[in-house]
Order: C-alpha cells, then sequence, then structure tokens
C-alpha cells in the first residue's frame, strides 16, 4: 500500500528506493526465488529416482511362481522375483525343515542390523502353527523374514537363480532397501504354494 501513496506524492515514512521497492524486498526476493526453484528440483530429483512416498498395504508371495507382490488399495506398486528355503515345496511344519511357510501372516518387525542387508520379521508362528507343530511333537520354527543377501557381499544385483535361505524370502539389496522404505510394520502377507 506504501507503493501507492509513494506514487501520489504522500509520505508513509518508509524508505523507498526509486524502482517503488522497498529495500528488504528487494533481500528476500533472491531468497525466495532459491527456496522454490530448490523445492521444485527436488521433486525432479525425488521422482526420477522412483521415489513412492505410498506406503503397501499388502504383500503377496506366489511361492511357486517365486514372486512377491506389493500391493496399495489393490493396486500392484512393485513386484520382485524371489528365491525361497532350499526345500521350498509344502508349508513349514519344524524347526530345521527349510520350507518357506505359507498362510497368512503379518510383518511384525524390522532388523536392520541382522546378517543379512536388512530383515523384515515374518509372524511365524501363527496360533495354527504352534497347534500343528505341538501334534506333532516338534518345535515350529521361528525367525522367517524377508531379506537381502549375506552381510560382506557387495551390495549389487546378482541373479537369484536358486533357493538358498533356509526359509526366509530373499531379494537383492537393491530391491530389500526400496521394500524396507515401503512396507511398514503391520502389514499383512499372504504367502500361497
Amino acid at each position: 500500500m506504501f507503493f501507492a501513496f509513494h506514487r501520489r506524492g504522500i509520505d508513509t515514512g518508509s524508505r523507498v528506493h526509486c524502482d517503488g521497492r522497498h529495500p528488504a524486498l528487494k533481500r528476500i526476493a533472491p531468497v525466495s526465488f532459491l527456496l522454490l526453484f530448490g523445492l521444485f528440483y527436488l521433486a525432479l530429483l525425488l521422482k526420477s529416482a522412483g521415489a513412492s512416498f505410498e506406503k503397501v498395504d499388502k504383500i503377496l508371495v506366489i511361492k511357486s511362481k517365486r514372486l512377491m507382490v506389493l500391493f496399495r488399495n489393490d493396486q500392484v506398486l512393485r513386484a520382485y522375483n524371489i528365491t525361497l528355503g532350499r526345500n521350498p515345496k509344502g508349508h513349514k511344519t519344524k524347526q530345521g525343515d527349510k520350507r518357506t511357510p505359507e498362510g497368512a501372516y503379518i510383518i511384525d518387525y524390522r532388523n536392520e542390523k541382522s546378517r543379512y542387508y536388512r530383515s523384515l520379521h515374518i509372524s511365524y508362528p501363527n496360533a495354527a502353527d504352534l497347534l500343528n507343530a505341538g501334534s506333532q511333537g516338534v518345535a515350529p520354527g521361528a525367525d522367517i523374514m524377508i531379506h537381502g543377501l549375506p552381510n560382506g557381499i557387495a551390495d549389487r544385483d546378482i541373479p537369484l537363480t536358486w533357493d538358498w535361505t533356509a526359509g526366509c524370502i530373499a531379494v537383492t539389496n537393491r530391491e530389500m532397501q526400496e521394500i524396507w522404505e515401503l512396507v511398514p510394520d503391520g502389514t499383512p502377507i499372504e504367502i500361497r504354494p
């Protein structure tokens, strides 16, 4: 408003330069421009890096296809080729059987410092698994995870063409980093034969 008064010759008591702008405005304008440009550039970087701000609300594993699919609102967000336990056919029934369980579970916690590149814990054994193992007089096993490669192997993509885990679901380290960021604790996971 002081611009209008200045142009009419009314003294507002403010120091206004001959171009009609207050000296403080001259300093703020470049800073604002740089801030807006920086935010725009950051958004472009995140988009080009494939960053996704949507979190997964369901995981589906199809063991026979060696496939893990991440969903959000029933829409596929990502799909990964996986490897399983060394004895992949059938449901895990006891400790040491090298099988990946089948059924409905949840991702109940995460471990950034596991023996593998990051891990998400699958809530195996559930109540039915405990009853089944108890009726057979065996321990059901535990520590079933989604994880990357063993520590000490370079963080690079290598073809995972054979089942090598003790019952876990394995992906490459780069894929595990993405899964780590997309999957919150509490996410349901369904593991099908």
